[in-house]
Protein backbone atom coordinates (compact mmCIF):
# COMPACT_ATOMS: atom_id res chain seq x y z
CA UNK A 1 0.00 0.00 0.00
CA UNK A 2 1.12 3.38 -0.78
CA UNK A 3 0.42 5.85 1.54
CA UNK A 4 0.17 9.59 0.49
CA UNK A 5 0.45 11.75 3.43
CA UNK A 6 0.53 15.99 4.00
CA UNK A 7 -0.40 18.75 6.12
CA UNK A 8 -3.93 19.35 7.26
CA UNK A 9 -4.29 22.32 4.64
CA UNK A 10 -6.13 23.19 1.94
CA UNK A 11 -3.76 23.63 -0.61
CA UNK A 12 -1.45 20.43 0.90
CA UNK A 13 -5.14 18.13 0.59
CA UNK A 14 -5.52 19.05 -2.73
CA UNK A 15 -2.32 19.17 -3.93
CA UNK A 16 -2.19 15.34 -2.30
CA UNK A 17 -5.28 14.41 -3.89
CA UNK A 18 -3.38 15.51 -7.27
CA UNK A 19 -0.22 13.53 -7.05
CA UNK A 20 -2.13 9.87 -5.76
CA UNK A 21 -4.37 10.26 -8.67
CA UNK A 22 -1.53 11.40 -11.34
CA UNK A 23 0.88 8.25 -9.87
CA UNK A 24 -0.70 5.54 -11.57
CA UNK A 25 -0.23 3.23 -8.96
CA UNK A 26 -4.40 2.30 -8.95
CA UNK A 27 -6.62 3.38 -6.27
CA UNK A 28 -6.97 0.37 -4.89
CA UNK A 29 -2.97 0.41 -3.48
CA UNK A 30 -3.57 4.34 -2.72
CA UNK A 31 -4.12 5.44 0.41
CA UNK A 32 -4.29 9.21 1.72
CA UNK A 33 -3.65 10.49 5.00
CA UNK A 34 -3.12 13.81 7.15
CA UNK A 35 0.06 14.29 9.04
CA UNK A 36 1.00 13.28 11.86
CA UNK A 37 0.62 10.00 11.61
CA UNK A 38 -0.15 8.67 14.86
CA UNK A 39 0.99 4.62 13.99
CA UNK A 40 3.19 3.92 11.12
CA UNK A 41 2.86 0.60 9.50
CA UNK A 42 5.31 -1.85 8.26
CA UNK A 43 5.01 -2.85 5.48
CA UNK A 44 3.38 0.30 3.54
CA UNK A 45 5.31 3.33 1.83
CA UNK A 46 5.17 6.25 2.81
CA UNK A 47 5.08 9.69 0.30
CA UNK A 48 5.04 12.67 1.64
CA UNK A 49 3.83 15.61 -0.14
CA UNK A 50 4.41 19.27 -0.28
CA UNK A 51 1.55 21.74 -0.97
CA UNK A 52 1.69 23.18 -4.70
CA UNK A 53 -0.54 25.63 -5.82
CA UNK A 54 -1.11 25.16 -9.53
CA UNK A 55 -1.85 21.90 -8.89
CA UNK A 56 -4.17 22.00 -6.17
CA UNK A 57 -5.47 25.20 -8.48
CA UNK A 58 -6.07 21.97 -11.48
CA UNK A 59 -7.71 19.71 -8.69
CA UNK A 60 -10.56 22.89 -8.35
CA UNK A 61 -10.97 23.35 -11.45
CA UNK A 62 -11.35 19.92 -12.50
CA UNK A 63 -13.96 19.21 -10.13
CA UNK A 64 -15.86 22.62 -10.85
CA UNK A 65 -16.10 21.55 -14.55
CA UNK A 66 -16.05 18.07 -14.74
CA UNK A 67 -18.28 17.11 -12.00
CA UNK A 68 -19.85 19.68 -10.35
CA UNK A 69 -19.84 23.37 -8.47
CA UNK A 70 -21.63 21.55 -5.31
CA UNK A 71 -19.50 18.76 -5.24
CA UNK A 72 -16.69 21.36 -5.11
CA UNK A 73 -18.49 22.94 -2.33
CA UNK A 74 -19.57 19.78 -0.31
CA UNK A 75 -15.61 19.17 -0.77
CA UNK A 76 -14.09 22.02 0.54
CA UNK A 77 -16.60 21.42 3.70
CA UNK A 78 -15.56 17.68 3.89
CA UNK A 79 -11.79 18.72 4.06
CA UNK A 80 -12.39 20.59 7.16
CA UNK A 81 -13.41 17.74 9.26
CA UNK A 82 -11.04 16.23 12.00
CA UNK A 83 -11.81 12.40 10.58
CA UNK A 84 -8.99 10.45 10.60
CA UNK A 85 -10.05 9.09 6.98
CA UNK A 86 -11.58 12.25 6.18
CA UNK A 87 -8.92 12.74 3.04
CA UNK A 88 -9.63 9.56 1.86
CA UNK A 89 -13.19 9.26 1.22
CA UNK A 90 -12.73 12.31 -0.36
CA UNK A 91 -10.38 11.06 -3.21
CA UNK A 92 -12.75 7.80 -3.04
CA UNK A 93 -15.46 10.66 -3.64
CA UNK A 94 -13.92 12.11 -6.49
CA UNK A 95 -12.86 8.78 -7.91
CA UNK A 96 -16.67 8.19 -8.56
CA UNK A 97 -17.36 11.82 -9.65
CA UNK A 98 -15.61 11.50 -12.70
CA UNK A 99 -17.22 8.23 -13.55
CA UNK A 100 -20.69 9.40 -12.78
CA UNK A 101 -21.24 12.94 -12.68
CA UNK A 102 -22.56 15.66 -11.06
CA UNK A 103 -24.97 13.36 -9.17
CA UNK A 104 -22.66 11.31 -7.33
CA UNK A 105 -23.67 13.05 -3.89
CA UNK A 106 -26.92 11.19 -4.26
CA UNK A 107 -25.77 7.48 -5.45
CA UNK A 108 -25.48 6.48 -1.38
CA UNK A 109 -25.65 2.82 -2.32
CA UNK A 110 -21.62 3.23 -2.39
CA UNK A 111 -20.09 3.35 1.36
CA UNK A 112 -17.88 6.02 0.10
CA UNK A 113 -20.67 8.61 -0.55
CA UNK A 114 -22.48 7.52 2.24
CA UNK A 115 -19.09 8.48 4.55
CA UNK A 116 -18.67 11.67 2.75
CA UNK A 117 -22.14 12.49 3.71
CA UNK A 118 -21.54 11.74 7.25
CA UNK A 119 -18.49 13.92 7.45
CA UNK A 120 -19.64 16.92 5.90
CA UNK A 121 -22.99 16.83 8.17
CA UNK A 122 -20.92 16.39 11.50
CA UNK A 123 -18.70 19.48 9.84
CA UNK A 124 -21.90 21.41 9.26
CA UNK A 125 -23.45 20.83 13.17
CA UNK A 126 -20.10 22.07 13.95
CA UNK A 127 -20.13 25.07 11.71
CA UNK A 128 -23.76 26.15 13.27
CA UNK A 129 -23.04 25.22 16.86
CA UNK A 130 -20.31 27.48 17.49
CA UNK A 131 -22.10 30.62 15.00
CA UNK A 132 -24.58 30.11 17.74
CA UNK A 133 -22.60 29.77 21.07
CA UNK A 134 -19.25 31.86 20.19
CA UNK A 135 -18.94 34.84 22.87
CA UNK A 136 -16.69 37.95 22.41
CA UNK A 137 -15.59 39.89 25.53
CA UNK A 138 -14.22 43.68 24.72
CA UNK A 139 -10.47 44.09 25.15
CA UNK A 140 -9.30 47.92 25.37
CA UNK A 141 -12.76 48.68 24.75
CA UNK A 142 -12.09 48.58 21.10
CA UNK A 143 -11.64 44.99 20.55
CA UNK A 144 -14.14 41.90 20.25
CA UNK A 145 -12.57 39.03 20.81
CA UNK A 146 -13.52 35.17 20.69
CA UNK A 147 -12.06 31.83 21.85
CA UNK A 148 -13.23 28.32 20.46
CA UNK A 149 -11.79 25.32 20.82
CA UNK A 150 -13.23 23.35 17.68
CA UNK A 151 -12.66 19.30 16.36
CA UNK A 152 -12.61 20.03 12.61
CA UNK A 153 -10.89 23.19 11.34
CA UNK A 154 -14.02 25.78 10.80
CA UNK A 155 -12.63 28.83 11.64
CA UNK A 156 -13.54 30.23 8.27
CA UNK A 157 -17.04 29.79 7.62
CA UNK A 158 -17.91 30.54 11.32
CA UNK A 159 -15.87 34.08 10.83
CA UNK A 160 -17.65 34.36 7.79
CA UNK A 161 -20.51 34.42 9.56
CA UNK A 162 -19.54 37.59 11.90
CA UNK A 163 -18.17 39.46 8.84
CA UNK A 164 -21.52 39.94 7.63
CA UNK A 165 -22.91 41.05 10.74
CA UNK A 166 -20.46 42.90 12.62
CA UNK A 167 -18.94 44.74 9.52
CA UNK A 168 -18.17 47.90 10.88
CA UNK A 169 -16.25 46.57 14.32
CA UNK A 170 -12.88 45.21 15.50
CA UNK A 171 -13.05 41.66 15.97
CA UNK A 172 -10.69 38.77 16.34
CA UNK A 173 -11.73 34.90 16.68
CA UNK A 174 -9.26 32.68 17.62
CA UNK A 175 -8.98 28.65 17.84
CA UNK A 176 -6.77 28.48 20.24
CA UNK A 177 -6.54 24.35 19.08
CA UNK A 178 -5.14 24.74 15.51
CA UNK A 179 -3.28 28.11 16.78
CA UNK A 180 -5.41 30.24 13.84
CA UNK A 181 -7.01 33.39 14.07
CA UNK A 182 -9.34 35.87 12.14
CA UNK A 183 -8.78 39.00 12.04
CA UNK A 184 -11.42 41.77 11.29
CA UNK A 185 -10.10 45.40 11.10
CA UNK A 186 -12.99 47.70 10.88
CA UNK A 187 -15.09 48.03 7.68
CA UNK A 188 -12.82 45.73 6.26
CA UNK A 189 -12.29 42.36 5.18
CA UNK A 190 -10.85 39.68 7.19
CA UNK A 191 -7.85 37.80 6.50
CA UNK A 192 -6.16 34.75 8.57
CA UNK A 193 -3.32 34.53 10.64
CA UNK A 194 -1.48 31.75 11.81
CA UNK A 195 -0.52 31.98 15.16
CA UNK A 196 2.99 31.22 16.68
CA UNK A 197 3.23 29.69 20.14
CA UNK A 198 4.00 32.96 22.02
CA UNK A 199 1.00 34.85 20.29
CA UNK A 200 -0.97 32.06 21.47
CA UNK A 201 -0.44 32.04 24.74
CA UNK A 202 -0.72 35.87 25.13
CA UNK A 203 -3.97 35.95 23.55
CA UNK A 204 -5.08 33.38 25.63
CA UNK A 205 -5.12 36.27 28.42
CA UNK A 206 -8.06 38.20 26.34
CA UNK A 207 -11.21 36.55 28.27
CA UNK A 208 -11.93 39.19 31.03
CA UNK A 209 -14.62 39.43 33.34
CA UNK A 210 -16.73 42.38 33.74
CA UNK A 211 -19.87 43.66 35.26
CA UNK A 212 -21.97 42.84 31.74
CA UNK A 213 -20.73 39.28 31.59
CA UNK A 214 -21.57 38.25 35.59
CA UNK A 215 -24.45 40.01 35.09
CA UNK A 216 -25.45 37.70 31.93
CA UNK A 217 -24.10 34.58 33.63
CA UNK A 218 -26.50 35.45 36.44
CA UNK A 219 -29.74 35.76 34.07
CA UNK A 220 -29.27 33.05 32.27
CA UNK A 221 -28.98 30.97 35.89
CA UNK A 222 -31.72 32.57 37.96
CA UNK A 223 -33.94 32.76 34.60
CA UNK A 224 -33.87 28.94 34.03
CA UNK A 225 -36.94 26.64 35.27
CA UNK A 226 -35.46 23.74 37.81
CA UNK A 227 -37.86 21.81 36.98
CA UNK A 228 -37.78 21.54 33.36
CA UNK A 229 -33.91 21.18 33.39
CA UNK A 230 -32.94 18.42 30.90
CA UNK A 231 -29.55 17.80 30.79
CA UNK A 232 -29.28 14.96 28.54
CA UNK A 233 -31.55 17.07 25.84
CA UNK A 234 -29.28 19.62 27.00
CA UNK A 235 -25.66 18.07 25.96
CA UNK A 236 -27.65 16.31 22.62
CA UNK A 237 -27.82 19.81 21.55
CA UNK A 238 -24.82 21.45 22.92
CA UNK A 239 -22.14 19.25 23.65
CA UNK A 240 -19.96 19.02 26.66
CA UNK A 241 -16.77 19.80 24.51
CA UNK A 242 -18.02 23.02 22.96
CA UNK A 243 -18.68 25.09 26.26
CA UNK A 244 -15.00 25.96 27.48
CA UNK A 245 -15.05 29.37 25.97
CA UNK A 246 -19.06 30.20 26.72
CA UNK A 247 -19.81 32.73 28.93
CA UNK A 248 -22.73 31.10 31.02
CA UNK A 249 -20.66 27.82 31.75
CA UNK A 250 -17.13 29.09 32.13
CA UNK A 251 -17.26 29.38 35.80
CA UNK A 252 -17.89 24.86 35.31
CA UNK A 253 -14.39 25.28 33.66
CA UNK A 254 -12.22 27.55 35.98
Amino acid sequence: MYIFTCRPDYDSMLTCIYEAWASKKGHKNIKLCLEPIEQYTLFDEYIHIEPDEKKAERVSQSVWHKISPRVYSEMGYALLSFEEDALDIVYRVLILGFHFGRDVLDMIQYREIARFREIRKLVSREVHSFREFLRFYKVEEKVYVAHFEPRSRVLMPVASYFSDRMPSEHWMIIDDIHKEAIVHPKDETCYLRILSDEEAEALSHTEQEDFYTRLWRNYFHTMGIRQRENRACQKNHFPLWMRKHVTEFREVYE
